[in-house]
Protein backbone atom coordinates (compact mmCIF):
# COMPACT_ATOMS: atom_id res chain seq x y z
CA UNK A 1 0.00 0.00 0.00
CA UNK A 2 1.12 3.13 -0.97
CA UNK A 3 -0.28 5.37 2.09
CA UNK A 4 0.88 8.72 2.85
CA UNK A 5 3.60 8.50 -0.08
CA UNK A 6 3.07 11.82 -2.29
CA UNK A 7 4.64 11.75 -6.30
CA UNK A 8 4.59 9.39 -8.98
CA UNK A 9 8.01 7.57 -9.89
CA UNK A 10 7.75 7.62 -13.73
CA UNK A 11 10.25 4.41 -13.42
CA UNK A 12 13.27 6.71 -12.55
CA UNK A 13 15.45 6.57 -9.85
CA UNK A 14 15.27 9.89 -8.14
CA UNK A 15 17.97 12.03 -9.16
CA UNK A 16 16.49 11.08 -12.77
CA UNK A 17 13.13 12.21 -11.28
CA UNK A 18 14.59 15.40 -9.79
CA UNK A 19 16.80 16.49 -13.52
CA UNK A 20 13.39 15.30 -15.08
CA UNK A 21 11.14 18.11 -13.21
CA UNK A 22 13.91 20.48 -13.02
CA UNK A 23 14.53 20.62 -16.82
CA UNK A 24 10.87 20.27 -17.41
CA UNK A 25 10.56 23.78 -14.74
CA UNK A 26 13.11 25.17 -17.05
CA UNK A 27 11.37 25.14 -20.54
CA UNK A 28 8.07 25.87 -19.19
CA UNK A 29 9.62 29.50 -17.84
CA UNK A 30 11.70 29.42 -20.61
CA UNK A 31 8.78 28.66 -23.24
CA UNK A 32 5.49 29.76 -21.60
CA UNK A 33 3.64 26.22 -22.97
CA UNK A 34 5.07 22.94 -23.01
CA UNK A 35 3.52 19.47 -24.42
CA UNK A 36 4.13 16.12 -22.37
CA UNK A 37 2.02 13.33 -20.91
CA UNK A 38 -0.50 14.15 -18.83
CA UNK A 39 0.71 12.23 -15.86
CA UNK A 40 3.97 14.35 -16.03
CA UNK A 41 2.18 17.63 -16.43
CA UNK A 42 0.11 16.59 -13.56
CA UNK A 43 3.24 15.99 -11.36
CA UNK A 44 5.43 19.16 -13.25
CA UNK A 45 2.59 21.78 -11.40
CA UNK A 46 3.67 20.60 -8.22
CA UNK A 47 7.36 21.86 -8.76
CA UNK A 48 6.15 25.05 -11.02
CA UNK A 49 4.13 26.35 -8.63
CA UNK A 50 6.43 26.33 -5.71
CA UNK A 51 8.76 27.62 -7.62
CA UNK A 52 6.72 30.74 -9.06
CA UNK A 53 5.99 31.44 -5.71
CA UNK A 54 9.19 32.36 -4.93
CA UNK A 55 9.38 34.62 -7.19
CA UNK A 56 5.84 36.32 -6.25
CA UNK A 57 7.22 36.86 -2.20
CA UNK A 58 9.69 39.18 -3.10
CA UNK A 59 7.73 41.35 -5.78
CA UNK A 60 7.99 44.34 -3.80
CA UNK A 61 11.35 44.41 -3.06
CA UNK A 62 11.90 43.61 -7.12
CA UNK A 63 9.43 46.76 -7.50
CA UNK A 64 12.13 49.22 -5.84
CA UNK A 65 14.83 50.14 -8.18
CA UNK A 66 18.58 47.99 -6.63
CA UNK A 67 19.97 51.29 -5.06
CA UNK A 68 16.99 52.12 -3.01
CA UNK A 69 16.77 48.49 -1.55
CA UNK A 70 17.86 48.04 1.75
CA UNK A 71 20.97 45.01 2.49
CA UNK A 72 18.14 42.82 4.50
CA UNK A 73 15.78 43.31 1.45
CA UNK A 74 18.94 42.41 -1.23
CA UNK A 75 19.36 39.33 0.79
CA UNK A 76 16.06 38.18 0.67
CA UNK A 77 16.15 38.76 -2.90
CA UNK A 78 19.15 36.67 -3.79
CA UNK A 79 17.70 34.09 -1.29
CA UNK A 80 14.60 33.79 -2.88
CA UNK A 81 16.84 33.48 -6.54
CA UNK A 82 18.72 30.76 -4.99
CA UNK A 83 15.70 28.71 -3.83
CA UNK A 84 14.60 29.12 -7.47
CA UNK A 85 17.74 28.69 -8.68
CA UNK A 86 17.40 24.56 -7.02
CA UNK A 87 15.03 24.00 -9.72
CA UNK A 88 15.61 26.22 -12.36
CA UNK A 89 19.46 25.48 -13.40
CA UNK A 90 19.73 28.42 -16.27
CA UNK A 91 20.33 31.92 -14.80
CA UNK A 92 18.08 33.57 -18.16
CA UNK A 93 15.40 31.52 -16.69
CA UNK A 94 15.68 32.99 -12.71
CA UNK A 95 15.98 36.10 -14.37
CA UNK A 96 13.22 36.19 -16.68
CA UNK A 97 10.77 34.44 -13.79
CA UNK A 98 11.96 37.60 -11.71
CA UNK A 99 11.33 40.61 -14.02
CA UNK A 100 9.04 39.32 -16.73
CA UNK A 101 6.67 36.72 -15.79
CA UNK A 102 6.26 36.97 -11.51
CA UNK A 103 5.12 40.71 -12.37
CA UNK A 104 2.17 39.39 -14.93
CA UNK A 105 1.17 36.68 -12.20
CA UNK A 106 1.37 39.17 -8.66
CA UNK A 107 -2.32 39.43 -8.19
CA UNK A 108 -2.80 35.83 -8.67
CA UNK A 109 -3.42 33.74 -5.28
CA UNK A 110 -1.74 30.42 -7.18
CA UNK A 111 -3.01 28.17 -9.91
CA UNK A 112 -0.41 29.80 -12.13
CA UNK A 113 -0.44 26.78 -14.52
CA UNK A 114 -3.20 25.18 -16.70
CA UNK A 115 -3.14 21.69 -17.96
CA UNK A 116 -4.76 21.06 -20.99
CA UNK A 117 -5.51 17.74 -22.26
CA UNK A 118 -4.66 16.92 -25.70
CA UNK A 119 -5.43 13.53 -26.58
CA UNK A 120 -3.61 10.35 -27.13
CA UNK A 121 0.51 10.24 -28.75
CA UNK A 122 -0.15 8.45 -32.31
CA UNK A 123 3.09 6.04 -31.14
CA UNK A 124 1.93 4.55 -28.14
CA UNK A 125 -1.03 5.96 -27.22
CA UNK A 126 -0.06 7.69 -24.31
CA UNK A 127 -2.00 10.49 -23.15
CA UNK A 128 -0.41 13.80 -23.82
CA UNK A 129 -1.65 17.61 -22.33
CA UNK A 130 -0.48 20.98 -22.67
CA UNK A 131 1.30 22.82 -19.54
CA UNK A 132 0.82 26.59 -19.79
CA UNK A 133 1.28 29.55 -17.52
CA UNK A 134 -2.45 30.98 -17.12
CA UNK A 135 -1.99 35.12 -16.80
CA UNK A 136 0.83 34.74 -19.62
CA UNK A 137 -1.13 32.43 -22.18
CA UNK A 138 -3.83 34.30 -22.07
CA UNK A 139 -2.78 37.78 -23.02
CA UNK A 140 -4.00 38.86 -26.48
CA UNK A 141 -1.12 38.61 -28.94
CA UNK A 142 0.21 41.77 -31.18
CA UNK A 143 0.05 45.22 -29.79
CA UNK A 144 -0.93 44.55 -26.36
CA UNK A 145 -4.97 46.18 -26.67
CA UNK A 146 -8.01 43.87 -25.86
CA UNK A 147 -9.75 42.13 -28.73
CA UNK A 148 -12.07 43.93 -30.27
CA UNK A 149 -10.27 47.12 -29.24
CA UNK A 150 -11.15 50.05 -31.42
CA UNK A 151 -8.66 51.32 -32.97
CA UNK A 152 -9.64 55.38 -33.13
CA UNK A 153 -9.86 55.23 -29.03
CA UNK A 154 -5.98 54.58 -29.60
Amino acid sequence: MRHQKSGRKFGRNSSHRAAMFRNMVTSLIEHERITTTEAKAKELRRFAERTITKSLRVGEIMDKAVEERTPAEQAQLVHAMRMAGRMIRSREMIHKLFEELAPKLRGRNGGFTRVLKLGRRPGDGAPMAVVELVGIADQPAGDGREPGADASAA
